[in-house]
């Protein structure tokens, strides 16, 4: 089998950067303004390339390197001591290495949601690279580098059940992205409708598709676990989906295909931490809930404490993967004390970090565009080009 786990996670590897570029690109690109779209790829991109690089120089090894239970140490640095025959369980441990990659690259890239048509393309990339480096890799090295989180760790024989990312992906995004639409502030015009709702639903679709490597994938082998938890993640996006067209139209009477497609993130979401530990029926349930919880999460960020994460990457990926993390305890696959306490200490460490990287970044760079330049367009004032040429 070890052919065919490599053979697997090698696809599984090009998913999930499919999932980034070009499938998040294109699903936040179509819900800005025609004017800030290619600033919405331009981040995108541009992260995906520097968190590679960042990944390679000390982000592996922070993360998987064999230092303490709080850090892997810098002795992996630049795969120091790494060839094409090193393994990492039945993988060779370069392309375990750019797996893990890819999933360093889509934590930060999930950010960019939260501060879309007013944030400075400079403080973007410096503060994207800081927080994966400072946050991102070590909340990997507690719960998958066998740190304090893990089996063994600060909670006992049983540390904390996070199969593909509810907390080391999609909280740690979530709260970070909630943290900066606060100190980032609101948009000067957030009366503007999506420009695209078409690139939404084909972003969406992307992301539906890549996310069978991302949880499939995380079983690190090519075996009915993979296939279980690429067929629970299907389920959970499906029904979340509907449960959030149906909340759509019992409350405004309408439901939209932004919304059928913004529930399928959340069924994702959702299902990734608890996907390589519950069957069917759960997921079921779980897409069910996550479907109109997520929905509720919108509302209240957005419309209650007036808050403008922009593309609502918490109340989406922050609740979502919270509500999933929960409901491996509900369903009896792991600790409510791992699970709960591991929630509590990376929200509290991930909240601490972003805040002092967004005070240290923005002390040399500025955080938000004048005013002038949110006006006219992110596209053309930092990028000097257009999205769509109308005269040509």
């Amino acid at each position: 089998m070890v052919g065919a786990d490599t053979a697997w996670i090698i696809v599984a590897t090009a998913l999930v950067l499919f999932m980034t570029l070009p499938g998040l690109a294109l699903f936040y690109g179509g819900l800005v303004r025609a004017r800030n779209v290619l600033s919405v790829f331009m981040q995108c991109y541009a992260i995906a390339c520097a968190m590679s690089v960042a990944w390679l120089a000390v982000g592996y090894s922070i993360a998987f390197g064999e230092g303490n239970a709080f850090w892997g140490g810098l002795g992996k640095a630049f795969l120091n001591g790494v060839d094409a025959d090193s393994l990492a369980g039945t993988l060779p441990e370069v392309l375990f290495f750019a797996f893990q990659m890819t999933f360093a690259i889509i934590t930060p890239a999930l950010i960019v949601g939260a501060f879309v048509e007013r944030a400075n393309f400079g403080w973007v990339l410096t503060f994207s690279t800081l927080w994966m480096v400072l946050c991102y890799a070590p909340v990997v090295h507690w719960i998958w580098g066998g740190g304090l989180l893990a089996d063994g760790g600060i909670f006992g024989e049983t540390g904390a059940r996070d199969f593909a990312g509810g907390i080391v992906v999609h909280e740690t995004a979530g709260l970070a992205a909630l943290i900066i639409a606060v100190m980032l502030g609101a948009r000067k015009d957030k009366s503007k409708p999506p420009h695209n709702p078409g690139y939404v639903m084909i972003g969406a679709a992307m992301l539906w598709v890549g996310w069978f490597g991302f949880n499939g994938g995380s079983q690190l082998a090519a075996d009915g676990g993979a296939a279980m938890a690429l067929t629970v993640t299907h389920i959970s996006a499906a029904t979340a989906s509907l449960t959030w067209a149906l909340w759509e139209k019992i409350k405004y009477g309408k439901a939209s295909l932004v919304g059928i497609v913004t529930g399928t993130i959340a069924g994702l979401a959702s299902i990734t931490p608890a996907s390589g530990f519950v069957g069917p029926v759960e997921a079921l349930i779980i897409g069910a809930v996550a479907g109109i919880l997520c929905q509720e999460a919108v509302n209240l960020v957005r419309n209650k404490l007036q808050i403008d994460d922009t593309l609502d990457v918490f109340a989406v990926h922050g609740v979502g993967g919270i509500f999933g993390t929960i409901m491996i305890a509900v369903f009896g696959a792991g600790t409510w004390a791992a699970q709960l306490g591991s929630l509590a200490i990376v929200g509290v460490f991930t909240a601490v970090v972003t805040i002092v990287l967004i005070k240290l970044v923005s002390a040399f760079i500025p955080m938000r565009v004048d005013a002038e330049t949110e006006t006219t367009g992110l596209d053309l004032a930092q990028h000097g080009e257009r999205a769509y040429d109308h005269v040509s």
